[in-house]
């Protein structure tokens, strides 16, 4: 019995241990079960159609095409702006499986910081992590080369290609095209860019920026199937891109070359001339050329601006970006004279045939006011006082009219307000009166400031453009025109989408019969053996103008300088010229500012007689006389050669 008692009592333990083992395998059996229950409940719910995805994009890629940015032509159909092939390197976050490897790789075949690329490439989450990241655009050919060759070895990398915007002439028409440029964090937000996604290219200011919607294009797609280093192996379907919208000018290229030329100085010892030109059509507002000088290159702005140039651009104190031509605010000079003088006629100051003694100066209470001409230009009507830009004679009708007549006048005209060019960056100018001064400045405006006013100086300020539809106005008998720079919009393919409306003109303030007294005068100006702006004429043309010249710094200092050639460029003064020809049935109205130029007569009104011959000889040829036959014999014509004198004075207007 006690044997058996033994072996029970063992036999129990034994027992109780054994159930022990079995329920802790049981237990370690169900947490094992649980773990890969939780982990296929995670895979085929959780992370479904994460992984879903995954697998669908390691067959299938879906890759984006970028349509062609559309064409920018001029009035006859040359391309200002087009695109062109451009390839790439982009990478795919989520298949760089060796990404230090293949970035090290890739910053030796782009010539690149492999940090750089790495912080370019970041830390992509959700979606991000599929799409791809531009590296580097517009590649070389050797370059481009060495990366497909190399493509087995460096997964997740690929060959991007998009169109890229080629601007065919250069800087030519820079500031009026624009630039392009990838887009910000802050235009993503705006609800004017809704659709569109980080990374593109938009327009960023002129009309690139201003036709954005219209150049876009739509953007298409191609299905492709990939292997597992990301290589297509097969294509499954594809939609093309749609390109962009043309746009059709009414800027004339021959014209604007020959603008643009006229800014080239011929002399290589002196520095081409900074300023602006505007060419319009008085009858319609059409604008057949527009420079803005010193410039830039557009195309240095197509696939991102390096560093180094925009730095270069931004620090030049000559401002290059700025577009001189609607921005640029300038004291009209002398150009304001034919304005005043249209004002003093339809008000009753003066008559045509009232005459001024222009002795050099002008008496106002105790201030004498000096005429360019220090020794005067005696007894001159009206026509002669613009011929010869007589200070005094002006200063005299201006004191008659008061300065707030002058500027009901000077607004009628389109100054002192933008002019709905449609580019962005146009400033307004300013056109004084007694209520602005007591407003901006808390002062009552004196007599003696209407004297430099009436001859465009003191606080008046114009731009280019403005005056270039002033006399377009004057030239046509009284219309004034809304700038047009757009003619229409077509598609890729040549359908009119949409034709830029011409609004219709207002009037000026200023009977025809008024008008027609100052063009009198503004063609002797250019037609006279005395007048400023003889050198603007072109043979078989009569041409009307008037010249100006601003100061930009007080006399007494540029006094102190011995030379003009002594005085520095940002004190020398600014040169107009204004012009439009035929005189009796305008067709072309050129005006030129010609920043730190010297004189109007001297320096702008040569440039203006280029682009007036320029236009004339494209319009109408050359006039050549046929030979005279006579008994067989071939007399060939004289051409008779006539040399124009120098101005009286190179700073005359």
């Amino acid at each position: 019995m006690g044997s058996g008692g033994h072996d029970g009592r063992l036999g129990g333990r034994d027992e109780g241990f054994l159930g022990r083992r079995v329920f802790l395998i049981g237990v370690l059996m169900a947490l094992v079960f649980l773990v890969f229950f939780l982990r296929l409940f995670q895979l085929q719910v959780i992370d479904a159609a994460d992984l879903r995805n995954r697998s669908d994009r390691n067959r299938v890629r879906t890759v984006r095409l970028e349509a062609q940015r559309g064409v920018i032509v001029d009035r006859e159909g040359r391309a200002l702006a087009a695109s062109r092939p451009a390839f790439g390197v982009a990478v795919i976050p989520d298949e760089l499986s060796e990404r230090d490897r293949t970035l090290r790789a890739m910053g030796g075949l782009l010539q690149r910081e492999p940090s750089d690329l790495d912080e370019k490439v970041g830390k992509r989450r959700g979606r991000d992590r599929f799409k791809p990241v531009l590296l580097a655009r517009d590649v070389g050919p050797d370059t481009l080369a060495q990366v497909q060759a190399h493509q087995f070895a460096l997964p997740g990398v690929q060959v991007d290609f998009r169109p890229r915007r080629s601007y065919v002439n250069g800087e030519s028409a820079a500031h009026l095209l624009g630039t392009i440029g990838e887009i910000g964090a802050k235009q993503l937000g705006d609800p004017a860019f809704s659709g569109y996604r980080s990374g593109e290219v938009v327009g960023q200011s002129g009309l690139e920026a201003r036709l954005e919607r219209h150049l876009r294009g739509r953007a298409g797609g191609r299905n492709v199937v990939v292997d597992v280093q990301g290589r297509e192996v097969e294509r499954l379907d594809e939609v093309l891109p749609e390109p962009g919208g043309r746009v059709v000018l009414t800027l004339d290229l021959d014209l604007q070359r020959a603008a643009e030329d006229a800014f080239v100085s011929r002399d290589p010892e002196k520095m081409d001339a900074m300023g602006a030109l505007v060419a319009v059509d008085p009858r319609n507002g059409d604008i057949l050329a527009l420079v803005s000088r010193p410039t830039f290159n557009p195309n240095d702005f197509a696939g991102g601006v390096d560093p180094a140039i925009w730095q270069q651009l931004t620090s030049d104190p000559w401002r290059p970006l700025q577009n001189r031509a609607i921005a640029g605010q300038y004291s009209p000079g002398s150009t304001y004279k034919a304005i005043v003088a249209a004002a003093a006629l339809q008000s009753g100051v003066i008559d045509p045939a009232r005459t001024e003694y222009c002795g050099g100066t002008f008496q106002l209470g105790r201030r004498t006011y000096r005429c360019w001409r220090r020794a005067g230009h005696g007894e001159v009507d009206l026509a002669e006082a613009l011929e010869q830009s007589c200070d005094v004679y002006f200063y005299a009708v201006g004191v008659e009219l008061g300065i707030d007549r002058i500027a009901e006048f000077a607004r009628s005209f389109g100054l002192g307000r933008r002019t709905g060019v449609g580019i962005s960056g146009e400033r307004e100018g300013l056109v004084p009166d007694r209520a602005w001064k007591e407003r901006a400045r808390k002062q009552s405006w004196i007599k003696g400031e209407t004297v430099s006013a009436a001859i465009g100086q003191g606080y008046n300020l114009v731009t280019p453009l403005q005056v270039a539809l002033a006399y377009a106005a004057i030239a046509n008998g009284g219309a004034l025109f809304s700038p047009r720079i757009v003619d229409h919009l077509e598609t890729w393919d040549g359908r009119l989408v949409e034709q830029e409306l011409r609004p219709a003109p207002t009037r000026v303030d200023v009977a025809p019969a008024h008008l027609e007294q100052v063009r009198k005068g503004l063609i002797q100006v250019v037609e006279a053996p005395t007048g400023t702006g003889m050198r603007a004429r072109v043979d078989g043309v009569e041409v009307a103008g008037k010249t100006g010249t601003t100061q930009v710094v007080s006399l007494e200092v540029v006094e102190q300088y011995e030379e003009d050639e002594d005085i520095p460029v940002k004190y020398r003064d600014h040169a107009w010229f204004a012009a439009f020809a035929p005189a009796e049935a305008p067709e072309i109205v050129v005006v030129v500012l010609a920043e730190h130029g010297g004189g109007g007569g001297s320096v702008a009104a040569p440039m203006a007689q280029r682009v007036l011959q320029a236009y004339f000889d494209k319009h109408r040829g050359p006039e050549i006389t046929p030979p005279e036959i006579v008994e067989d014999e071939v007399v060939v014509p004289t051409v008779e050669v006539r040399v124009e004198p120098e101005s009286l004075d190179p700073r005359a207007g």
